[in-house]
């Protein structure tokens, strides 16, 4: 058996014992609320905001940090939340009365975090990025809780003095996870300058474990807004293909954006192991969460899968 035999069958083997789980109903229905967006041209921060009050976002007198999907830069391809996203998400919160809202983020990849959003188009896209934005890798830190074996969860000072994170991932799959999307965005918030790059701590922890583990230690006060405009599929999170799907999602709670995510790419979230993982945190199932506008049913687009994940897709109904 070759290494990529041995990896398919593995996850395999994982993504079944994830399904076995034996899993209580969750006991509320969380609403999750999907917009039309064809584009990041034109007034974004309207529907945005829109999308923000559907979903029962509460940011009124908050201190906000804005926490995108800043991995590499690609001219070939579509990587990174966009960055006239995370501008008009910021005009967004402001102009319901948020008391502060900055942008961080530490890269896995790149070690300049500067350079990196120079390239991506932040400076330009976002007035006075350079007094907004904090490299998360180089932040201070405080202890946040615990990797088990591997010691404390450090955070940055910034991140865990905030009143709401809000992730705002881009709509991708995954070539390790599966999928990348709110609860995966967290690794961003693990500083590198202690955890290594890409972050070695966390795959050596378990990467299904590990995004658990920090949607545990963020999601009571974490929110999601999902840049699904413009996606990725195939091998993700970095060399996959543009998706245009056209897309806005925003919930309250990672779990339900993120299994509802899924379906929009014709994924099956009760499949994915990290969604499986943490259905403590959130339900997966339809039946507990509150679609608010589109229907993710009629907007379903299948994104391409790479053979390893083909397991993950969702039959049509």
């Amino acid at each position: 058996m070759n290494r990529r035999q041995w990896l398919v069958a593995g996850i395999g083997a994982a993504g079944a014992a994830c399904v076995k789980r034996q899993t209580r109903p969750w006991s509320r229905r969380e609403p999750v609320f999907v917009l039309k967006a064809a584009s990041y041209g034109g007034e974004l921060a309207g529907p945005i905001r829109r999308a923000i009050q559907e979903a029962g976002i509460a940011v009124r007198g908050k201190r906000v940090l804005l926490k995108p999907n800043l991995v590499e830069f690609s001219r070939a391809t579509a990587i990174n939340t966009h960055p006239l996203f995370v501008a008009a998400v910021r005009e967004a919160l402001l102009s319901l009365g948020a008391a502060q809202v900055l942008i961080g983020e530490g890269p896995g990849h790149r070690r300049d975090t500067w350079v990196l959003a120079e390239e991506a188009g932040y400076f330009d896209a976002i007035p006075r990025f350079e007094n907004l934005f904090v490299d998360l890798n180089r932040d201070e830190v405080t202890e946040a809780g615990s990797l088990d074996e591997w010691g404390p969860l450090w955070a940055p000072k910034s991140l865990w003095e905030a009143d709401l994170i809000v992730s705002l991932p881009k709509l991708k799959t995954h070539h390790w996870a599966g999928v990348t999307l709110s609860m995966k965005n967290l690794f961003g918030t693990v500083p590198g300058s202690l955890y290594g790059w890409p972050k070695n701590v966390l795959h050596l922890y378990g990467i299904d474990r590990a995004i658990v583990k920090l949607a545990e230690t963020y999601a009571r006060r974490t929110v999601a807004i999902v840049d699904g405009i413009t996606g990725m599929e195939g091998n993700g999170p970095i060399q996959g293909k543009p998706r245009q799907a056209g897309i806005v999602v925003a919930g309250t709670n990672l779990v339900a954006v993120d299994a509802t995510c899924c379906r929009l790419m014709g994924i099956d979230p009760s499949l994915v192991p990290s969604l499986s993982m943490a259905q403590h945190l959130g339900p997966v199932e339809p039946e507990w969460i509150e679609q608010r506008g589109e229907k993710p049913e009629t907007l379903r687009q299948d994104f391409a899968l790479m053979p390893m994940w083909a397991w993950l897709r969702s039959r049509k109904s």
